[in-house]
């Protein structure tokens, strides 16, 4: 009991936790005002979507006169998608879908002659209808614009045509206003979570280099900061991913209206930090398994492991650079004469380490050369100062 009593004390109070939220709304928003970045760019997607709301309300309910203005600033608000190439696709998806609910309460409260029976016999359907691949996330208005439908009692043939119609004139507009309004290009993501992934490999090897020297090894630590890397990569994926659609349809307008936006780091990026990755797994895969008094393989001396430290440390540093260099897009990143030499001169040390090891016997040497593998291989990967190594 005591333990549960401990367990609910360390969990943070709500004025804590409402506290946390509202510092990171502060932080959003000083980012924001700040400068370009991720959240500049939600905030004017925010208002471009308000404005394609408020836009849709005037022409339906104030120019055309339409009592019950709701489909078209409904549809409007929704289609300023993050892309416009996703914002058409969205828009047939969802005219599709509210095609479908319209049709089908009708036909039903034709059916059934109650309001009722109409709900059992077209929800069903249309809620199973929204499960469909090719609907996407825009399936499910369907069965929404059926109750809204039957719920406003208007079922007719004429008021079918009618809300179709209102639903087309939103997706005009919402897909208008997010292509012709600051068209959303997607391509800062990419640097900045390459930037971020160069950033978090070089704090991972300068963290393990410093458990090394101080001799207390945080394997799990270690394991954590390898699954952060994953996932950072994951999100460049992502990122590029929705750098390539952010181009499509609005590239050539883009060059004709004002300035080109600047240019995506390569793909062969993505695939050396994707190996840069997967090598510090492999090395903290490897130091777990030496750190395990239960193993057979046993860790090096000391000395050996300060150079291994200090080799990490700085390819850690090469790393950092390598992250400088992609957010000032392309203009801090001249190699370290210096550093280049160190390392150089470590790798000899290791290598010559390993040969001494290698003559007192196969066990001395077996996790000394595993790990003089994987700082190679880190090594082979590393920007600017590996790359003619």
């Amino acid at each position: 009991m005591t333990g549960v009593t401990e367990a609910l004390r360390r969990q943070p109070r709500p004025t804590h936790a409402l506290r946390e939220e509202a510092g990171a709304v502060g932080r959003a928003a000083r980012a924001a005002c700040r400068g370009p970045g991720r959240e500049r760019d939600l905030l004017v997607q925010s208002l471009k979507a308000s404005a394609a709301a408020i836009l849709a309300w005037l022409v339906a309910g104030v120019w055309m006169g339409d009592p019950m203005a709701l489909m078209a600033p409904w549809v409007a608000v929704v289609l300023v998608q993050a892309t416009v190439y996703s914002s058409l696709m969205q828009a047939a998806r969802q005219l599709a879908a509210i095609c479908c609910g319209t049709v089908l309460a009708s036909v039903a409260l034709a059916a059934t002659g109650s309001t009722l029976g109409a709900v059992a016999l077209s929800v069903p359907p249309l809620v199973l209808l929204a499960n469909w691949p090719r609907f996407g996330d825009q399936g499910i208005y369907g069965a929404t614009t059926a109750l809204f439908t039957l719920a406003t009692g208007a079922a007719g043939a004429s008021a079918v045509g009618h809300r179709v119609g209102q639903a087309a004139l939103g997706a005009v507009i919402g897909v208008a206003v997010n292509a012709f309004v600051l068209p959303p290009v997607h391509l800062r993501d990419v640097r900045e979570n390459l930037a971020a992934l160069a950033r978090e490999a070089g704090d991972t090897l300068h963290t393990v280099a410093g458990d090394l020297r101080d001799g207390e090894w945080d394997t799990q630590g270690w394991s954590h900061a390898s699954a952060r890397l994953e996932r950072r990569l994951g999100a460049l994926r992502s990122a590029r991913g929705w750098s390539r659609e952010s181009l499509r349809l609005t590239a050539a307008p883009l060059r004709a209206v004002r300035r080109p936006p600047a240019s995506l780091p390569p793909e062969e990026d993505d695939e050396r930090w994707n190996r840069v990755t997967g090598h510090i797994r492999a090395l903290t895969r490897t130091l777990a398994v030496a750190a395990d008094e239960d193993r057979a393989p046993a860790p090096p001396p000391g000395p050996v492991l300060d150079s291994y430290a200090d080799l990490l440390q700085l390819i850690g540093d090469a790393y950092h650079t390598e992250s400088g260099r992609l957010l000032a897009a392309g203009g801090a990143g001249r190699a370290d004469d210096h550093a280049e030499a160190a390392m150089r001169e470590l790798r000899g040390q290791l290598q010559d380490g390993l040969r001494e090891h290698a003559g007192q016997g196969a066990e001395g040497t077996t996790v000394l050369g595993t790990l003089l593998l994987q700082a190679e291989n880190l090594w082979s990967e590393t920007v600017p100062t590996g790359r003619n190594g």
